[in-house]
């Protein structure tokens, strides 16, 4: 049994939450320059390349990609053979999301209630996933989550009956009625499968994988394929002026469900779909 002390977990997840609002993963800096390059029309072309001055500047100033910093999600896979020590894990991942947002300068977007709407003022509580997996490590992921996109996400209860064509109809008409509203271009994250939680949680999952590597199911892979160029063909392009970059990667997971249903959740994710992470 290995000892983690909580206190570790706070100053991971602080520093995660800087990092994650920051700077955009590699992989997706990349996918942004190569769609720049596609676009042929003056006006597309023009806006890729201001998301690009945008995303280099964040960097130059060493401040946040985007205003919107987000609600604090975060994935923790726990290894079984971890006991922690020095208080609660909850808990210190809220302290880290409070000392990152606070001590970061981060813009804090969360309201303690949903109705009386008063601002927390730290951007807690976090959206935190755990999941115990063999080890004695914990992986931390931090995604910070904007709001301009994730109101444009849906879930529908499909059924066996649905094919995999209905599946990719309901998928491309989720983000032809978002339009513009997501900051395009996006990345889609696809859940299919569980039940009526699971698959929202497998739609957010699939926005922290990497935008370079399709599902490892060859099956699923030519469906990622399939949605984005369907998706591509909308003309929505960046930021709803038109183009051939409507959406930047559409990420699909996926899990076992019951034989009467067919849960799909679509979690759209902006040009910044951000997160950051570490082991420990």
């Amino acid at each position: 049994m290995r000892e983690l002390d909580v206190k570790f977990i706070t100053e991971e997840v602080a520093r995660l939450c800087i990092e994650a609002n920051k700077f955009l993963p590699d992989d997706l800096a990349k996918c942004i320059t190569c769609a720049a390059k596609n676009e042929t029309e003056a006006l597309p072309k023009g806006i890729m390349e201001d998301l690009i001055e945008n995303l280099n500047a964040a960097k130059e100033l060493d401040i946040p990609i985007c205003q919107d910093t987000g609600m604090a999600v975060i994935f923790a896979e726990i290894g079984q053979d971890v006991h922690f020590v020095g208080g609660s894990f909850e808990k210190a991942v809220n302290e880290g999301v409070r000392k990152g947002y606070t001590e970061g300068l981060l813009r804090c977007s969360v309201v303690g209630d949903p109705l009386r709407r008063v601002n927390t003022g730290d951007n807690t509580p976090a959206i935190i996933h755990t999941r115990i997996v063999d080890g004695d490590r914990v992986k931390l992921t931090v995604a910070p989550k904007g709001f301009g996109s994730e109101n444009m996400s849906s879930l529908k209860m499909m059924v066996p009956a649905n094919s995999r064509e209905d599946i990719i109809d309901y998928v491309v008409d989720t983000v032809r009625k978002a339009g513009s509203n997501p900051c395009p271009p996006i990345v889609v994250g696809v859940g299919i499968g569980g039940d009526f939680e699971q698959c929202a949680y497998l739609a957010k999952k699939a926005l922290c994988r990497t935008v370079s590597e399709r599902n490892s199911d060859k099956y699923y892979a030519d469906m990622e394929n399939a949605l984005l160029e369907k998706i591509n063909s909308l003309d929505i392009g960046p930021q709803g002026f038109g183009g051939k970059t409507t959406a930047l990667a559409v990420n699909i997971e996926t899990a076992p469900t019951h034989i009467a249903g067919l849960p799909v959740s679509v979690n759209i994710g902006c040009h910044v779909t951000r997160h950051s992470e570490t082991i420990l």
